[in-house]
């Protein structure tokens, strides 16, 4: 069955960008009409990065610094997480451990030693 409209290749620019604007405006209304029914099916649940009542979800721990766990020969430190830095990546190679190298060294007394929460 031969299309109607004629090929592209024949098209002038004008009606090139036309066509391009109707497509875009043809794919915005079906993205926001399948919005909507994934929000009727999830009940307005977490969808794409937004909450049930429209604001940015974010996370809690962002942009909160933690306590360095690890000190370099050189005194850097590093918290453990991410990538392991050069220092700590050489001194293993040479046999030594990361726990060599903890800023507070773990103590079994102090693992069975009870929390307390003094603000309550």
């Amino acid at each position: 069955m031969p299309s109607k409209t004629p090929p592209l290749a024949t098209l002038s620019n004008e009606a090139l960008c036309k066509l391009r604007d109707e497509i875009a405006a043809v794919l915005s209304r079906r993205a926001e009409e399948l919005r909507k029914e994934l929000n009727q099916l999830t009940g307005g649940a977490l969808v794409s990065g937004e909450a049930a009542n429209g604001r940015k979800y974010t996370r809690k721990t962002k942009g909160h610094k933690i306590a360095p766990k690890y000190r370099g020969p050189d005194g850097t430190t590093w918290c453990g997480r991410g990538l392991k830095p050069r220092w700590l990546t050489n001194e293993m190679k040479h046999g030594k451990k990361p726990e060599d190298f903890l800023i507070v060294p773990r103590d079994k007394d102090r693992e069975d030693t009870p929390k307390t929460n003094a603000s309550r």
